[in-house]
């Protein structure tokens, strides 16, 4: 069963990814979100490369999908939303990432569905995979 917000998110999710100007949503004001796209204390680096979009994205995707209890639920070719469920609460949090072929990132953004604070799960969430990424990256 699909709650009011889980449907308000989803809309914006796909409306935000079909404008021109792609972007990641807003973080909320409260403390648990991360984005590449803040400029605040929810900002956090995007992932980096140099040479094919493709492989990074293909790393970045692998580097996601080690993590455990985490599944993409929607993608595209140049975006996905995934969701990574915490082991003891079974709390659910959104992971997205949007490919920047031009600009030689990816831009990544996890958020809490739920609470105010993370106590930090949501960066080290983002740093956990970037530490994958950057070893996938690195092989090729």
């Amino acid at each position: 069963m699909l709650t009011a917000a889980a449907v308000m998110m989803s809309s914006a999710w796909t409306a935000t990814f079909t404008d021109k100007m792609p972007m990641l949503p807003t973080c909320p004001a409260s403390p648990n979100c991360v984005s590449s796209d803040s400029i605040d204390d929810h900002a956090i680096a995007a992932f980096q490369f140099v040479g094919p979009a493709e492989n990074a994205w293909r790393a970045a995707k692998e580097a996601l999908l080690s993590l455990p209890r985490t599944k993409i639920v929607t993608e595209s070719e140049h975006a996905l939303r995934a969701e990574s469920t915490s082991a003891i609460f079974r709390f659910v949090d959104d992971v997205e990432f949007e490919l920047r072929p031009k600009q030689g990132i990816i831009a990544v953004r996890s958020a809490s569905r739920v609470g105010y604070s993370d106590l930090g799960a949501n960066r080290r969430r983002i740093e956990s995979i970037r530490a994958v990424y950057d070893r996938l990256m690195a092989r090729k």
